[in-house]
């Protein structure tokens, strides 16, 4: 009687086979740590070493503070990194409010005019407004130069939205007709029921949102001036353009921009996502998966 053989993932891979894995992945990360080990090397590094060097070292021989010293000592970069840390948090605290809010509106059956809020949320990610228009409605609205003008144009993003959605529809119905036969509203449902039910859904959104406004440069080129940039602006003006800026808080010539304190900025660029990463990478997958598939 014959046996039926196992599916091939499911079998032990050769030794042959795990050390092809194990040289791909010290590849994989030697490609991925070695930029950023070169990057942090060449921000502690002194000038004049850089300059022997070529313009990047690997390891510094007399590490040194001094790039991040300058950069941090209330000018331009101190400014640009409070309107990027005050930008993500309130922006990212007042989008899941509002991607909550709608996503259980548009989540529940029978709740009037869901179907066509959910058709113009859908038409605005198929046809998504054009850059002239988007500036056009925020100069109307009287938001340019203005901190809100890095949040509201941004506020719901419909993918995190349907995220939101199917996660929320995922939830046994028979939850939500016990909480009403305890008598409980549509917000007691959502704070008592949906939402400690959903912290790998609400993580990942977080997630999402939280790297788009650090990450963001292009809406703060458009609306914002230079002394109200953030954080990524002026990275860019530093690193990609290979600018100086005014100061700020003296008004007087530019702030230089060697490779030094390029990299000592893109390393305060960095780091804050890679700490905040770590702890939500367990929610990922799963809640992106389950809101993806239910959807």
């Amino acid at each position: 009687m014959s046996t039926q053989a196992r599916p091939g993932w499911m079998e032990k891979p050769r030794p042959v086979t795990q050390v092809g894995k194990a040289i791909a992945l010290v590849v994989v990360v030697a490609l991925v740590c070695v930029p950023f080990l070169t990057i942090l090397s060449t921000s502690l590094a002194s000038q004049g070493e850089v300059v022997e060097n070529g313009g990047w070292v690997l390891w510094p021989t007399e590490p040194t503070l001094d790039a991040y010293r300058d950069i941090l000592n209330g000018g331009i970069v101190t400014h640009a990194l409070g309107v990027s840390i005050g930008v993500t948090a309130v922006g990212t605290t007042l989008s899941l409010l509002c991607t909550v809010f709608l996503a259980y509106a548009l989540a529940r059956p029978n709740v009037y005019g869901s179907k066509p809020v959910l058709l113009l949320v859908l038409f605005t990610f198929l046809f998504p407004p054009g850059m002239i228009p988007s500036f056009l409605v925020v100069k109307e609205l009287g938001l340019l130069d203005s901190y809100a003008s890095l949040v509201l144009p941004v506020l719901v993003n419909v993918f995190n939205l349907v995220v939101l959605r199917g996660f929320f529809q995922g939830i046994p119905e028979e939850l939500y007709e016990a909480a009403r036969l305890d008598g409980a509203g549509d917000l007691r449902i959502l704070w008592t029921i949906v939402l400690p039910l959903s912290k790998a859904a609400l993580a990942v959104v977080g997630l999402f949102y939280a790297v788009a406004y650090w990450n963001s440069w292009f809406y703060a080129s458009l609306y914002m001036e230079s002394d109200h940039w953030p954080l990524q602006q002026v990275l860019r003006t530093y690193v990609v353009a290979g600018e100086g800026l005014t100061d700020t808080t003296t008004g007087e010539g530019t702030v230089s921009a060697p490779q030094t304190v390029q990299m000592a900025v893109l390393v305060i660029a960095t780091v804050p996502i890679l700490i905040v990463y770590p702890f939500l990478q367990k929610y990922f997958t799963k809640g992106v998966l389950t809101g993806a598939i239910k959807s």
